[in-house]
């Protein structure tokens, strides 16, 4: 399954990455929510090919309805993670699938075109980036740490998220060494896998904004939970924390106010 279904991401990335250099039709599902038809067009690929050679699996995925489908043994879509980012050619812009058995997660990809970066993971194998095996960081000190996060769409119409995310960004900065915002979930993800951030967390996520992330970064030693430090569970959970495990608890600490 691993070399089918990264030949397929990979050339959904094709899509992907013609469109961030091209002129792009954006329309708006929400106030700050954008979709393009290369998002269209890599879901639509992606469900195309996983049908055809996955059939033991269903279809989650972001531009599609899933009210029918039951969340069990599944493929999770972002066809672009970054669709911001992508509409704006900052680089930081992935399609992420993650494959799960019995809501677990089982396989999972994150690629990103631009950049030429794919990460994957298989459950008790590790993560890789580009076939190097990648793991967390080992600093254990809040204060040296550097972290990310990201502002929900919701920050421009619900005034209690928005006074929620300035309230921990006011509690967690002073006790970093700095903090982080990229505009990708599945990248930040990705990004603590592979040491390069200690800690992430955000709120009111979709399950495949962070169905690849996850598995990726467990498998690279990492930690993720909700906000109460109990196993994060996708389309339930308003705030997930994901960290080097070192940091887990402090950073936990910080962001209950």
């Amino acid at each position: 399954m691993k070399k089918r279904l990264i030949k397929i991401v990979k050339k959904a990335g094709k899509i992907l990455k013609k469109g961030y250099y091209s002129d792009k039709s954006v329309r708006f599902k929400a106030k700050k929510d954008l979709v393009t038809i290369y998002d269209l067009a890599v879901e639509k690929y992606l469900k195309k090919e996983f049908s055809k050679y996955f059939k033991e699996f269903n279809i989650i995925a972001e531009e599609s309805n899933n009210n029918n489908i039951e969340f069990g043994n599944s493929i999770i879509i972002d066809p672009i993670d970054g669709t911001t980012n992508f509409v704006n050619k900052v680089p930081h812009t992935a399609i992420s699938v993650g494959v799960y058995k019995d809501k677990k997660p089982y396989m999972a990809i994150v690629y990103n075109p631009i950049l030429n970066e794919l990460y994957y993971a298989k459950k008790d194998h590790g993560a890789f980036l580009n076939g190097k095996r990648i793991s967390v960081s080992k600093e254990d000190d809040l204060q040296k740490s550097l972290l990310a996060t990201g502002f929900p769409y919701s920050s421009g119409e619900n005034v209690d998220d928005l006074n929620d995310v300035v309230g921990k960004i006011k509690n967690v900065l002073p006790h970093c060494q700095d903090i982080r915002r990229l505009g990708s979930a599945s990248i930040d993800l990705c990004m603590v896998a592979k040491g390069v951030f200690e800690g992430y967390y955000e709120m009111n996520l979709k399950a495949w904004d962070v169905s690849a992330g996850i598995l990726i970064l467990s498998e690279a030693g990492g930690k993720v939970t909700n906000i109460n430090s109990e196993e994060y569970k996708l389309f339930e959970d308003k705030y997930i924390v994901a960290t080097n495990s070192y940091i887990h608890e402090k950073l936990l600490n910080k962001l209950d106010i």
